[in-house]
């Protein structure tokens, strides 16, 4: 029986950020009990938050290696930090960038949020505060960013990297038995959405033309054995983008669209 509970959050002490996160930049080295995620944050302040005020990042059982603003390391009398946090005491410029270097193991993430490893395959689950578990951030829907995505990890453990937008670069690493995939998606989103998939899963795939002629490849992918099921979500796929085009004049706006179904995802399903 679970004896802890939630903490209240009312509507009535929401306030706006102090700082917005412009835009992202990660890269991230898959390791099945050590995984290096580097983060560069482009942030600024918000003209609707409080002049002079800390920068407060929330964490979850996060280990910092280092931190550095606009490329200059931090000394530990600059910050505060803990697995739960990372403070940066004000005032602070009205714009700077703010490097992250954290390890995460996810293999022991048993609670299936944030960054973990199940079936031998690498997911995430960031609804609805699951990405404080990969990264110190600014874990609230409020605030929207552009995020790159770099995903580096052994080829014969992960030959399949996937991230939001579009893959803008993939290749080989020389002498290490590693790849990589860059991904960027160039709509500003909140955390919750950000998503990464690593490992060996089955695929099916088909090209999709939208209404303006534009194609778009799109994609289901499961678990080693389970091929066979994805042809109906494949043909499910496809005529609920072709019904919102004749429904609402909406066309998809990526190049491509993946879906994974894994077994182990502690909500069912996920927007992202």
């Amino acid at each position: 029986m679970r004896t802890d509970t939630a903490p209240v959050v009312r509507l009535e002490d929401y306030r706006p950020t102090d700082f917005l996160i412009d835009t992202v930049v990660l890269d991230i080295a898959l390791d099945a009990t050590a995984t290096r995620v580097h983060a560069d944050l482009s942030l600024r302040r918000n003209p609707a938050g409080r002049e002079d005020a800390p920068l407060v990042l929330q964490g979850d059982e996060l280990v910092l290696l280092s931190v550095a603003r606009d490329g200059v390391p931090l000394t530990a009398d600059q910050y505060q930090a803990d697995p739960q946090g990372l403070i940066l005491p004000g005032p602070l410029p009205d714009q700077f960038r703010l490097t992250i270097e954290t390890v995460v193991n996810p293999t022991a993430n048993t609670k299936l949020m944030g960054l973990y490893r199940s079936g031998g395959n690498y997911c995430t689950q960031c609804e609805a505060e699951g990405f404080r578990r990969i990264t110190y951030f600014l874990d609230r829907p409020d605030v929207l960013s552009v995020y790159t995505t770099r995903l580096e990890a052994a080829r014969a453990d992960a030959p399949l990297l996937l991230a939001n937008g579009n893959l803008v670069e993939r290749g080989d690493i020389p002498g290490t038995g590693r790849h990589y995939a860059v991904w960027h998606d160039p709509h500003p989103k909140p955390a919750y959405l950000f998503a990464l998939v690593g490992g060996t899963l089955d695929t099916v795939a088909e090209e999709f033309v939208t209404a303006s002629g534009r194609k778009v490849e799109i994609a289901v992918h499961v678990e080693a054995g389970k091929r066979e099921r994805a042809a109906y979500a494949l043909d499910a796929l496809r005529r609920s983008m072709r019904w919102d085009e004749t429904t609402f004049g909406r066309e998809y706006d990526l190049d491509v669209f993946n879906v994974v179904a894994v077994s182990d995802f502690n909500i069912g399903a996920m927007e992202n």
